[in-house]
């Protein structure tokens, strides 16, 4: 009876993915030979399902049987194990069939359309859903006058990607965030969306994008995942000049212009000035929470690869950041302009980074007013490094990775400040970093990083040994 209850719940179950499975085939099926073979495909999975189904019917029907057959009673007693053999056989293989009518097969990890490998998988899968996901943690060690500052192991984040593909040009992308693993009223932890993207593939040169979107500047802002870049932490200059992780709500188009010639546009809402800060303008991002929208921004970015592993390109950000708030008595625009330039070469072993960014504020005197601090209404910083992974000399079999690298920062958020108004301690930093980044797969990444600050006498920076593991999927 057990027996006779699961087949027919196997049977229910066969019924429902063929019935069910024809309903993602796209209507325009005869205008893309990718789609008619993906239908093909489909027609001959539930031609197997049908079959399957038959052949679960002859075996109910024979299990009907076999109590009145004259057989003796051994035979009669394991000719049911032999059947239920057979049907936990044809079981696992529907299960087969329904992961790879629901579920996108592995693939490599490959960046489409700016942003990071795993948070590229959907534009990979054939149909439907699509997870992946990143994380890092690390522990930071002070070595010197650690000024109030203590050692400490964090949880700094876990992604989950989440996207759906409607069809082949209507893609659902998105990113949820959790910071330092507990989210509660006493801890420093946040769970958020860090982008949701809704995009309209027209056609090369041409692509819409719609929703919470990563603004298109330097190299962190769009693919920060953990084994992408050298260092525990991101640098500096993309934290406190490009105010990595930045991204705002609005619309835009992407595309190809020529090959290796990509770009990026996208109009916003803009940042507020009410966030800014003597450090810099990262908490004037609104992160799509209730954004105030009076004031709009846009921002363009353009990329040219001459040859694989070579990268040279820039973007900018321009618009009003006042949204219509008060002032020192006063509505004033805030117009703000930032612009960034960056290049990047990986040749064999080698891999080399520059990037330097620019920020200019209107109304920086009326805003430091306001909010009694001093805003730098110039700000700078940039960077260089250098990396080299030596595995492929001394194991050339190997796939593994171990790179040592350096990298050189300066920046300044105070560069120049309104008249009247005196510079903040400790806003001007050169930052040395040398490290070592090791993976044992390419998706797993184990680092660690030595970083000298040098702010100044009046405000020292501790200098930092920090260790961390992050990973993708």
């Amino acid at each position: 009876m057990i027996t006779l209850m699961r087949t027919r719940l196997i049977l229910m179950l066969v019924a429902t993915i063929a019935a069910t499975s024809g309903v993602v085939i796209p209507v325009h099926a005869e205008e893309d030979p990718r789609i008619r073979a993906y239908e093909q495909q489909l027609e001959r999975m539930q031609h197997e399902m049908e079959d399957m189904r038959n052949r679960l019917r002859a075996l109910e029907a024979e299990r009907g049987m076999a109590p009145s057959a004259p057989v003796a009673t051994a035979p009669a007693t394991a000719a049911p194990a032999v059947q239920d053999q057979k049907i936990d056989v044809l079981a696992r293989e529907i299960e087969g069939l329904k992961s790879r009518l629901v579920l996108p097969e592995g693939k490599e990890l490959e960046s489409y359309y700016g942003l990071g490998p795993a948070a590229s998988k959907v534009y990979g899968v054939d149909r439907g859903l699509s997870i992946g996901g990143y994380g890092e943690f690390n522990f930071q060690k002070f070595v010197n006058d650690q000024r109030g500052r203590r050692d400490q192991f964090d949880v700094a984040r876990f992604v989950l990607y989440t996207g759906y593909k409607f069809t082949d040009r209507i893609i659902l992308n998105s990113e949820i965030e959790f910071e330092h693993a507990v989210v509660a009223g006493d801890k420093a932890g946040e769970a958020e969306v860090e982008f949701v993207n809704l995009d309209f593939l027209a056609w090369q040169a041409l692509d819409f994008r719609a929703g919470l979107l990563l603004v298109p500047m330097g190299f962190i802002n769009e693919i920060h995942e953990p084994p992408f870049f050298h260092g525990v932490f991101r640098p500096e200059v993309e934290q406190r000049i490009i105010p990595t992780t930045w991204r705002e709500g609005g619309v835009g188009i992407f595309g190809t212009l020529a090959p290796g010639v990509d770009y990026r546009a996208y109009v916003l809402n803009g940042l507020t000035a009410t966030g800014f800060a003597s450090a810099g303008i990262r908490e004037g991002s609104q992160e799509g929470s209730l954004a105030l929208a009076d004031d709009l921004a846009g921002t363009v970015r353009l990329d040219y690869s001459p040859f694989p592993g070579s990268l040279v390109g820039g973007s900018f950000w321009a618009g009003d950041s006042g949204q219509d708030s008060v002032f020192a008595g006063r509505k004033p625009s805030v117009f703000t302009l930032i612009w960034e330039t960056h290049a990047q070469l990986r040749y064999r072993g080698l891999e080399m980074r520059a990037l330097s960014a620019f920020i200019n504020l209107h109304d920086a005197d009326l805003v430091s007013q306001e909010l009694g601090e001093t805003i730098g209404k110039d700000q700078y910083g940039f960077y260089v490094e250098a990396a080299y992974d030596v595995v492929p000399l001394l194991f050339p079999a190997s796939t593994q990775y171990f790179a040592p690298f350096f990298r050189y920062e300066n920046f300044d958020t105070q560069d120049a400040v309104p008249r009247g108004f005196a510079r903040v301690p400790g806003n001007a930093v050169q930052l040395y970093t040398v490290g070592a980044s090791y993976k044992p797969h390419p998706q797993v990444v184990l680092k660690m990083e030595y970083r000298d600050f040098d702010s100044g006498n009046k405000s020292p920076t501790p200098d930092e040994v920090n260790f961390g593991a992050g990973f993708v999927f």
